[in-house]
C-alpha cells in the first residue's frame, strides 16, 4: 500500500508563487543590509551541541533538536542507563530502546543539533575565524533555523532568520543604525504601521538590585517579558511561583502602569532606579540611541520605550529590540539586542557585539495578510511557444533559445497537444504571452504574439519580439 505524502508538523512546503513572494522579501532585506557595508557569510544547518546547549537558557535548551548519532547507539546502552522511573507495568513492556532516560544519555546518542538561531554560530564562526576578519566586522545572514516549538500561526519549527550583526565595537552607532535597517526594510516593504520596542538589560538588572533579587534576574526578565501574552495577573502569579518575595514584586509592580512618551517614562525609570549605578547606565545608553534617531529621523517606524521588554535570550547584555506591525494579530517579526560576552564562551573575551534578526516567515504572512506583495511578484513566464508539430517546434526552438540568449524568459510546449490544453497551461502557470508560430508564420518571418490579459494580438519579427517583452 502506497504511503500517504507528508510533513512534520510546523514545517511547510512552497510552491513556486510562495518561493518568489519569499524571494522578494530575502532580496529586499539583503539589499538594505548590503547599503549599511554588511558582508554576507553562512553557517552549517548544525553544530556540534556543545557549541549551542546552555547558551539560550532552560527554555531555550528544551526547544533544540538533538540529531541521533549515526550507528545503533541504543543497543549499546547497559541496564543500568536504562530509567529506574519507568516502573508502571506498561512501560516495562516496551523495548529497552524506548525505555531509555534520554537526560541521562543525549550525550551519547545525540552529540550535533540542529541550530536554535543564527547569533550563537556567528558567535563561533568569529572565534573560529578572527584571523582572517577585520574588526568592527559587520555580517548579514540569512539561513533556516529550527525550534521544538508547539506549532500555531506565527510560529513554525523550521524558519528562515535574516540577521545582521557587528561585533568588536561598543559603539551605540551601530545601535541607531540597527533602529534605521529596521525602518529602511520594513518601510520598503510597505508595511503601513510597525513600533520598533527598546529596552536595555542594564535596566532590568538595575530592577533586579533595586529588589534585592540579583539572583534572580533571569526568573524575573522571563516573566515580565510574557506581559503582553499574559497579563500582569500572569506575570505576577509566575513571579511567585519563582520564589520572588512579596516585597520585591510590590517594587516590579509599577512597571506593569507605566505609559506615556519615551522622556517620561525614562524620567520615572531613572527616579525609580536612582540607587542603581547599573541602572542608570542602561538608562543613559536608551537616551543616547533615542537623540541620536531624533537627530537623522525615521521613515515609518515608531521608536518606543518598552520598559517590560526582556527577550527571552539570556545572553543579551544591553540594549533590546522588538518590532510589531500594527493591527496585525501577530507577534514580534524582528528582534534582537547587544551581547558583550558571547564570544567568550569560545575563548574570545572583549568582543561586544549587537544584532537584530527578521522574521522572514512572520513578515511573509504579515504581507499577506495585508495584501502587500506587489502585482508583479505574481506575473509568471514571459512567453510560452504553442507547439503545432515537429517542424514549428524546431523553428520554435531557435526562436526560445535566441529570446534566452536576451535574457527574456521563454518555453516551448513539449508536445503537440490540442490547443486547448496547451493555453490551459499557459492560463495555469500565469504565462504573460503566448507566441504563436505555424508554416504561414516561418514564411514570413514573424511570431504571432498574444498578450494574455488583455487579448492583444499582435504580428513581430524576432527583433521587435525582443525588444517587446525586455
Amino acid at each position: 500500500m502506497a504511503q500517504k505524502p507528508s510533513i512534520p508538523k510546523g514545517t511547510r512546503d512552497f510552491l513556486p508563487a510562495e518561493v518568489e513572494k519569499r524571494n522578494y522579501i530575502f532580496n529586499t532585506i539583503s539589499t538594505v543590509f548590503k547599503k549599511f557595508g554588511f558582508a554576507p557569510i553562512e553557517t552549517p544547518s548544525f553544530e556540534n551541541s556543545s557549541t549551542l546547549m546552555g547558551k539560550y537558557g532552560e527554555e531555550g535548551d528544551k526547544l533544540m533538536f538533538q540529531i541521533l548519532r549515526s550507528g545503533n547507539y541504543l543497543s549499546k546502552l547497559n541496564e543500568g542507563e536504562v530509567s529506574s522511573t519507568l516502573t508502571n507495568n506498561v512501560l516495562d513492556k516496551l523495548p529497552l530502546e524506548e525505555r531509555i532516560n534520554l537526560n541521562k544519555i543525549t550525550g551519547k546518542i545525540a552529540e550535533k543539533a540542529l541550530r536554535y538561531d543564527l547569533t550563537v554560530p556567528f558567535a563561533r564562526f568569529v572565534v573560529q575565524h578572527q584571523n582572517d576578519l577585520s574588526f568592527p566586522f559587520k555580517r548579514y545572514q540569512i539561513q533556516p533555523v529550527w525550534r521544538a516549538d508547539r506549532p500555531q500561526h506565527g510560529r513554525y519549527q523550521e524558519f528562515t532568520q535574516c540577521d545582521a550583526d557587528v561585533v568588536g565595537s561598543e559603539s551605540l552607532l551601530y545601535e541607531v543604525e540597527l533602529v534605521q535597517i529596521f525602518d529602511e526594510v520594513l518601510t520598503n516593504l510597505n508595511i503601513p504601521d510597525f513600533s520598533i520596542k527598546i529596552n536595555n538589560r542594564k535596566i532590568l538588572s538595575g530592577i533586579a538590585e533595586i529588589t534585592g533579587q540579583e539572583e534572580k534576574i533571569i526568573d524575573i526578565t522571563v516573566a515580565i517579558d510574557k506581559l503582553d501574552k499574559i497579563g500582569e495577573e500572569g506575570v505576577i502569579k509566575e513571579l511567585r511561583e519563582k520564589e520572588i518575595p512579596e516585597a520585591a514584586i510590590e517594587k516590579i509592580k509599577p512597571l506593569f502602569a507605566m505609559h506615556g512618551d519615551n522622556a517620561s517614562i525614562m524620567a520615572e525609570m531613572r527616579e525609580m532606579l536612582a540607587e542603581s549605578e547599573i541602572g542608570q547606565k542602561g538608562i543613559d545608553e536608551l537616551e543616547y540611541v533615542f537623540e541620536m534617531v531624533d537627530a537623522v529621523g525615521l521613515q515609518r517606524a515608531k521608536l518606543e520605550f518598552d520598559v517590560t521588554l526582556a527577550r527571552g535570550l539570556n545572553y543579551y547584555t544591553g540594549a533590546i529590540f522588538e518590532v510589531k506591525a500594527n493591527g496585525v494579530k501577530m507577534g514580534s517579526i524582528c528582534g534582537g539586542g547587544r551581547y558583550d560576552d558571547l564570544t567568550a564562551l569560545f575563548g574570545m573575551k572583549d568582543m561586544s557585539g549587537v544584532g537584530i534578526s527578521f522574521g522572514a516567515d512572520r513578515i511573509y504572512d504579515v504581507l499577506n495578510t495585508l495584501e502587500l506583495f506587489p502585482a508583479s511578484i505574481a506575473k509568471g513566464l514571459s512567453v510560452l511557444f504553442i507547439n503545432f508539430g515537429d517542424a514549428e517546434a524546431k523553428h520554435c526552438f531557435k526562436l526560445v533559445s535566441q529570446l534566452r540568449q536576451a535574457g527574456i524568459d521563454a518555453e516551448l510546449y513539449p508536445t503537440s497537444a490540442k490547443m486547448k490544453k496547451q493555453m490551459k497551461y499557459a492560463n495555469d502557470r500565469g504565462v504573460q504571452h503566448v507566441a504563436m508560430v505555424g508554416s504561414q508564420e516561418i514564411e514570413k518571418g514573424i511570431v504571432q504574439l498574444k498578450n494574455m490579459e488583455s487579448g492583444e494580438q499582435e504580428e513581430l519579427d524576432i527583433n521587435q519580439l525582443i525588444d517587446k517583452l525586455k
